[in-house]
């Protein structure tokens, strides 16, 4: 689904909030594997689960198509900085409820572009029939999990010694929701 693009202005930076475009594809596959090598806080190694361009094209368009669906982007100077998903159930015992994830660059964090897509992606939740949104955090992501606790979600589970990051260690894996009447 497409939402109307957010300009914000802020203290710190000024960004667009957008749906993703076909043409965001090449950039955007970059950008996920450069993301995914900034942080271990996602699930992926940088490379693992690679989509290339053409991937990224289909995903947009299946995700304009589904009204269940939503591809967010951040651009900051005509540049992308960061992207989020929420991706709905096809089945009708799930229908009511769909899936946020998210992606920043480092060098766009605490400019309250996450804060953003999520606020986007709770209206467009609420204004579409969605009741809840589900996300998995790594236990270590406190300032995430602080955010989604500010935007109403609550843990539901703990998927314990889910993760093994590259100090050897596990970690255990969060699960949130957040439930609108």
């Amino acid at each position: 689904m497409l939402i109307t693009q957010k300009e914000i202005v802020s203290q710190n930076a000024n960004y667009i909030i957008r749906s993703a475009q076909e043409g965001d594809a090449k950039e955007l596959s970059q950008l996920r594997v450069k993301i995914d090598g900034e942080t271990e806080n996602l699930d992926r190694e940088p490379g693992e689960g690679f989509i290339d361009e053409y991937g990224f094209r289909e995903l947009i368009r299946n995700d304009t198509e589904d009204s269940r669906n939503l591809f967010l982007i951040a651009e900051v100077n005509g540049k992308l900085a960061g992207f989020s998903r929420c991706e709905g159930n096809s089945f009708k015992r799930f229908s009511h409820k769909a899936e946020f994830g998210i992606g920043i660059q480092k060098d766009y964090w605490g400019l309250g572009i996450g804060k953003q897509m999520l606020q986007t992606s709770i209206d467009w939740a609420e204004a579409n029939g969605i009741k809840k949104i589900t996300l998995a955090v790594l236990e270590t992501n406190e300032k995430a999990i602080a955010l989604y606790r500010r935007y109403g979600f609550e843990i539901e589970g703990v998927l314990k010694k889910d993760k093994r990051l590259s100090d050897g260690n596990y970690y255990n894996t969060i699960l949130m929701g957040r439930f609108h009447d």
